[in-house]
């Protein structure tokens, strides 16, 4: 079993650049398979627009690393998608600041 060196959050796209290139390695195990599957079924973006994209709502200065993470990985349509993503920090965003998170996803 491996040894876990260390932690960081990524998103779902890097997830699958990751497993992607460990698949070519090496055979994955039964939970890197499954997680290859679903990453495959249901990211929609590739690492690099996902890189710049959180280089892009970093620079806003307002979000947290987790709440960056979400945003990417799930993608809101919406003030409504946004809003059950930002509220569990219980930040107030404004609706201008939700307008810019929301302009830098479209721009996928």
């Amino acid at each position: 079993m491996d040894e876990v060196l260390k932690e960081k959050l990524i998103t779902n796209a890097e997830a699958l650049s990751i497993l992607e290139k460990r698949a070519k390695e090496r055979e994955l195990n039964y939970e890197q398979k499954n997680a290859l599957e679903h990453l495959k079924k249901y990211t929609t973006i590739n690492d690099e627009k996902a890189k710049e994209m959180f280089q892009k709502l970093s620079d806003l200065g307002k979000l947290t690393e987790r709440q960056i993470i979400m945003i990417i990985n799930l993608l809101p349509k919406d003030r409504d998608d946004l809003r059950v993503i930002l509220e569990k920090d219980y930040k107030n965003f404004s609706d201008q600041d939700k307008d810019l998170i929301l302009d830098i996803i479209k721009q996928k």
